[in-house]
């Protein structure tokens, strides 16, 4: 039995929806499909967007800002049991984390917090701290402690934006960024602990040190045409997946958003 699932930061899903890209829900053959940025509630879209036909649906959305971050998941089995946000009232609120149990493996969709703006002194010079980076590394605690806990039951897959690129080889420019959020050292750090503890990074697993491979492009400078791009959206797995890792990919070629879809095919 051969899973495909597929995950895409679509920067607003009413936004992308009106898009002749977004003809790629229907097209595309995965079972599973986790969105994050949706920045929409089920009752702000329209039935056949939120509710597709042979499609079960969840959604987690922020009730502390409206039209801002939020997940989704498109289902095609019925998952066994459905948990929207981590279990602490600290981490809730801004529908991040969708948690859908089925029987071969729990599945987490998330939609980590970015670090935020930077914090300038009084003159505006640089200060290396940003605005939600303890906010970002305590969210990144909590959910590891939520999923370490999960896989004490059965193996777990997470998909999902982290904003975090993890190695030099997953950005264009890691020399002109590591001061920046998404490449500072304890952001990296922690996805070294992650994977130190067996979470298997399934695109790297697959792909090896492939260049050239990312997943977000910003709007400015004409990136996406020129590469300039950073791979912070991912599958991991833990690693008693590792044999049942068929494919990973990520398609750079589908536009709509500034981030791309990236998959991952579990064979059973």
């Amino acid at each position: 039995m051969l899973i495909k699932l597929v995950s895409w930061n679509v920067n607003g899903l009413r936004a992308v929806s009106t898009k002749p890209d977004w003809s790629w829900f229907n097209k595309d053959t995965a079972q599973i499909i986790g969105l994050q940025e949706t920045k929409a509630t089920p009752e702000q879209l329209a039935p056949g967007l939120a509710h597709p036909d042979g499609w079960h649906s969840y959604f987690a959305s922020s009730v502390v800002k409206k039209g801002y971050s939020g997940v989704a998941v498109f289902s095609q089995p019925e998952p066994l049991h459905v948990r929207l946000e981590l279990p602490e009232e600290k981490w809730q609120g801004e529908g991040r984390i969708a948690h859908l149990e089925y029987e071969k493996f729990h599945f987490i969709n998330g939609y980590f917090p970015n670090g935020g703006a930077e914090i300038l002194d009084a003159n505006g010079k640089h200060q290396g701290a940003f605005k939600r980076l303890d906010y970002k590394m305590g969210f990144f605690e909590a959910f590891l402690a939520y999923v370490e806990k999960l896989r004490r039951t059965k193996p777990v897959v997470v998909c999902g934006d982290f904003n975090i690129a993890h190695r030099e080889i997953d950005l264009a420019r890691p020399r002109q960024n590591v001061l920046n959020t998404g490449f500072l050292p304890v952001e990296r750090a922690f996805l070294d602990r992650f994977v130190d503890l067996g979470w298997i990074d399934t695109f790297r697993h697959v792909h090896g040190d492939e260049r050239d491979a990312y997943s977000w492009w910003s709007y400015k400078s004409r990136a996406r045409e020129k590469n300039i791009g950073w791979r912070i959206d991912y599958f991991f797995v833990t690693s008693d997946l590792a044999g049942n890792i068929a494919d990973a990919w990520i398609e750079s070629g589908q536009y709509g958003s500034d981030h791309c879809p990236v998959g991952l095919a579990l064979e059973f």
